[in-house]
């Protein structure tokens, strides 16, 4: 079972799919979530990519340290599994609060990111969400994971597939049940402590990036994803419609169909660049 340590000697988790010859995908989830909830990607992506897959401290089999969290720290974490994998440089998915690891990758080492895809996430903190995080993790805190779970699943599961998904959401879902409160908590606190400045520093991103967002996402609804794109000379925004916030489970054929069109066309614009340079070089 693959394990890295972290720069702070953290056990991190993560597992290698698909084509070890293929382009690098690494996948970061949101909060709570595991590895798990890229199954459906990670096959997808299988014939053609080298899929990179790991929990965030805090999660699934990595570690789950007391004490503070910070967002900055799961970024260097990525980067601990990509140098672990001997990768370069990746294209960098991320969801939800993993969303903001990825800006976060993009922006300290963008030397490592080939593209940047965000999904279902944010740029800045909204009074509301605030809240509402604060308030799940003190009934996490108090009345256990389980609890948490089932007041925060309407906000993430769309209402015609909260029947038909709830059952899963103990072994992929981005809630998932065996979590402990504190580490829990630690992820939240993580998110409340993450700076609105970062929404400033989007500009610096120049790698070819998709805004992703489902249309009946209540957690970070399209305006967080319009921002986004708006801040992003590069990005391209995609709404799916009928889709809430964990889309890459519940509306999984048409997300896998977009990321793959982004990344192959992400990658035809990386080799053409590098044989422009090549030229260029051979020119001098």
């Amino acid at each position: 079972m693959p394990y890295v340590r972290s720069n702070d000697d953290v056990r991190l988790h993560y597992r290698q799919t698909g084509r070890r010859s293929g382009p690098p995908v690494l996948m970061i989830q949101g909060l709570g979530a595991d590895k798990h909830g890229w199954n459906m990607q990670r096959l997808a992506l299988a014939p053609w990519y080298h899929t990179i897959t790991f929990d965030n401290r805090g999660a699934g089999r990595s570690d789950k340290p007391t004490g503070q969290y910070s967002l900055t720290q799961m970024a260097d974490d990525a980067i601990a599994v990509l140098d672990e994998v001997g990768a370069e440089d990746a294209h960098i998915v991320g969801a939800s609060m993993g969303g903001v690891i990825s800006q976060l990758i993009a922006i300290e080492h963008p030397e490592r990111v080939r593209s940047l895809t965000l999904a279902c996430t944010s740029c800045r903190h909204h009074a509301w969400r605030e809240e509402l995080l604060a308030e799940w993790a003190d009934i996490a805190h108090r009345r256990g994971i389980g609890a948490m779970t089932a007041e925060a699943a309407r906000w993430v599961i769309g209402p015609r597939s909260f029947r038909r998904l709830t059952p899963a959401i103990g072994w992929m879902g981005p809630l998932a049940m065996s979590r402990p409160p504190h580490a829990f908590t630690g992820q939240v606190g993580a998110i409340l402590d993450i700076d609105d400045s970062l929404a400033d520093r989007l500009s610096q991103i120049d790698v070819p990036t998709l805004v992703i967002v489902g249309n009946q996402d209540i957690l970070t609804p399209r305006g967080d994803s319009e921002e986004l794109a708006a801040r992003i000379d590069t990005a391209e925004l995609v709404v799916i419609s009928g889709a809430a916030h964990v889309f890459m489970i519940e509306h999984a054929s048409t997300f896998n169909r977009v990321l793959m069109s982004f990344l192959d066309r992400s990658e035809r614009v990386i080799r053409r660049s590098a044989s422009d340079d090549g030229v260029a070089e051979r020119a001098g």
